[in-house]
């Protein structure tokens, strides 16, 4: 029995490929994909009679090792996965069509009639996943109290933000020196309310991952009521300016995108600007608390407060700014897990979009 290459017939979507071959009553079959090339074996009753049947096709782009394949009396169905979602611009890796191989205008679709297919799915998937979901009785009073949690930080850090902006551009250098007195009771009504976002993901409000949330908040509280609202020789300091402009840089973006969020609108260059500003910002607010706890380590040492008493055996007392010296290495620690946890949605974010795009 000679080996001879059968009709094969192809068609695409965003994530798949559907090849069908011309061999009725198929046996014996043997079909895989090594090194992105799919080999096909097989005996069965094609064009020119009964013999045995054999190709091989090598993809585009990447394809998913797994291969599905259903023979009916008619033909052989074959189903290969994309590595990735996205269109391609013909089947195979070399340039010249295979002479066996044509379009499958049974299920062929242009790229467009291939989005709207996919959107109309992807419509229809979520209207059913949905349909299945028990509606949240309380939803309504859920989003519109994280709605106005959101408001009132976005209308405070918007203050901050303004209030700094202003008198750094009439006051110049000089506005470094008194911002603390000026912008500190708004500051800490903001940040006392922020102790709520370590409450909603513990409560199941929201899905923001808890232990993120809560190094974030209760740094930044440590920073705001420990080193500048309990010392006064740090109240005058520039790097109080910085600790602020830099937090406010970051929350008058972040929030108006979580208002948006609670009423099921996005605006995309929002939503731009709130997963990529923080990659700058974050890192730089973290050195500037860093700066103002060393700026402050002379300070614990010289007054001795919150020095802790030891026993007359170990020595009369263990002084804050070794606490402090602990507490900065456990903040670059925090630092690299929030920032890897912010990193990861951020992707998660942008590769949702791209999906949605291809």
């Amino acid at each position: 029995m000679q080996t001879l290459t059968p009709h094969v017939f192809w068609a695409q979507r965003h994530g798949e490929i559907y090849l069908r071959v011309e061999i009725s009553d198929a046996k014996n079959l043997d079909i895989s994909i090594h090194e992105n090339v799919l080999h096909f074996r097989g005996q069965g009753h094609g064009a020119k009679g009964e013999n045995e049947y054999e190709f091989n096709l090598e993809f585009l782009k990447p394809v998913k090792p797994e291969v599905k394949h259903k023979s009916t009396q008619r033909q052989v169905n074959i189903t290969v996965r994309k590595q990735e979602r996205c269109w391609w611009g013909r089947l195979t890796m070399q340039e010249r069509k295979p002479v066996f191989l044509a379009p499958d205008f049974d299920r062929w679709l242009d790229e467009s009639d291939a989005e709207l297919e996919l959107r109309k799915e992807g419509e229809i998937n979520k209207v059913m996943f949905e349909s299945r979901i028990p509606k949240d009785r309380y939803l309504g009073l859920k989003k519109g109290y994280l709605f106005t949690y959101n408001l009132v930080q976005f209308l405070g850090f918007s203050w901050i933000f303004v209030n700094m902006t202003v008198r750094l551009f009439i006051l110049g250098q000089d506005s470094f020196y008194d911002t603390f007195h000026t912008i500190a009771d708004v500051m800490y009504f903001c940040q006392m309310l922020a102790i709520i976002e370590v409450i909603n993901p513990a409560l199941g409000l929201v899905r923001t991952g808890l232990i993120p949330t809560f190094i974030q908040v209760m740094g930044r509280n440590f920073v705001l009521f420990v080193i500048f609202g309990s010392l006064e020789d740090m109240q005058n300091k520039p790097v109080v300016f910085f600790v602020f402009y830099l937090w406010s840089s970051i929350e008058i973006f972040r929030y108006p995108f979580y208002m948006l969020a609670c009423i099921g609108t996005e605006w995309k260059v929002l939503t731009w600007i709130r997963y990529t500003i923080w990659i700058p910002l974050y890192p730089l607010g973290v050195f500037a608390e860093a700066v103002a706890i060393i700026q402050s380590i002379p300070i614990f040492d010289e007054t001795r407060f919150l020095s802790i008493r030891l026993p007359e055996a170990l020595g009369s007392s263990l002084s804050f700014s070794y606490i402090l010296q602990f507490y900065m290495l456990l903040m670059f620690l925090g630092m690299f897990i929030n920032f890897r946890h912010l990193y990861k949605q951020r992707r998660r974010r942008f590769r949702t979009r791209k999906r949605k795009i291809n």
